[in-house]
């Protein structure tokens, strides 16, 4: 079951919160719901809650699991002058937390979602008990970044004509692909919208784009060093943080730990479903 709450965000902004639970067990006494530690699931950069969804449900079973559209992406709202800098993102997730209930919370997130789970835990420790990094790196992109992203983004062939258009492209034809990745052909199918002229992605790109600049730019070292919640850090053998880099983030954690996944890339999660519940389970389970 899945269940949608709104969340009044920094500024005012609606934002959109899915609370994945299972209906109650027969004569189960009180709901997950009620029972289960919150766990607050940060998506990426053009991700959707929904992505969270599988993750959701086996957490359902122990914790209270909460995927959070972040402004500008999902059912949340896309304002058009923003803001979509950093502080906006941590104020809507510490919005969330606090109205939903959740703290002190476990944070996991992904790529830039995991930057506003660790800032976050930083500047609010009060409100975090643990916390997951998936493949976010700490250390500054910069200028040359920020244009190979713009490029990429003025490739895509859009209006894609179907849905499985846009698996092939992603899974396949991006020319940014070394190899075949299915899964990030099925994960950018699911932030799509349906037009008159076809298949467009479901956000602004320009957006995207705003709100890469605003981090893509600083190193976020002096952050990652003031967590001192136990924190996980998850990369790929594949993936975009560094095995080097990934380890001194550890380093630099008070509490950190380190965890890797074999033949998996950026979207690990959805590439070793299986790899990923079995660290993130043994990391969390050890919390509480």
């Amino acid at each position: 079951m899945v269940r949608r709450i709104d969340v009044t965000g920094a500024g005012g902004i609606r934002l959109a919160a899915w609370e994945f639970t299972d209906p109650p067990k027969i004569g189960g006494g009180l709901e997950e719901t009620e029972r289960g530690s919150g766990v607050l699931l940060l998506h990426g950069l053009m991700g959707r809650a929904a992505h969270w969804a599988d993750t959701a449900r086996w957490l359902s079973a122990r914790y209270r699991p909460v995927g959070l559209d972040q402004r500008g992406h999902g059912r949340s709202e896309k304002p058009g002058d923003g803001p979509y800098d950093r502080a906006a993102y941590v104020d809507d997730a510490i919005a969330a937390i606090e109205q939903l209930g959740l703290a002190p919370v476990a944070l996991i997130g992904h790529a830039m979602g995991a930057l506003t789970a660790w800032q976050l835990a930083a500047r609010r420790p009060d409100l975090v008990s643990s916390l997951v990094i998936c493949d976010m790196r700490a250390s500054a992109l910069g200028a040359a970044s920020q244009r190979e992203w713009t490029e990429w983004f003025r490739s895509w062939p859009v209006p894609f004509a179907t849905l499985a258009d846009v698996r092939r492209w992603f899974g396949e034809d991006d020319p940014t692909l070394e190899r075949p990745r299915p899964a990030r052909g099925a994960f950018f199918a699911e932030v799509m919208a349906e037009r008159a002229d076809g298949w467009r992605p479901a956000f602004s790109r320009r957006q995207m784009l705003t709100a890469r600049e605003t981090w893509v730019h600083d190193a976020h070292w002096e952050e990652l060093g003031q967590v001192r919640c136990p924190a996980l850090v998850v990369r790929g053998l594949d993936a975009e943080l560094g095995r080097a880099e990934a380890q001194e983030m550890v380093r630099v954690l008070p509490q950190g730990a380190y965890a890797e996944i074999a033949d998996a890339g950026h979207l690990l999660p959805w590439e070793r479903p299986e790899e990923w519940r079995r660290v993130v389970e043994g990391f969390l389970g050890a919390m509480f």
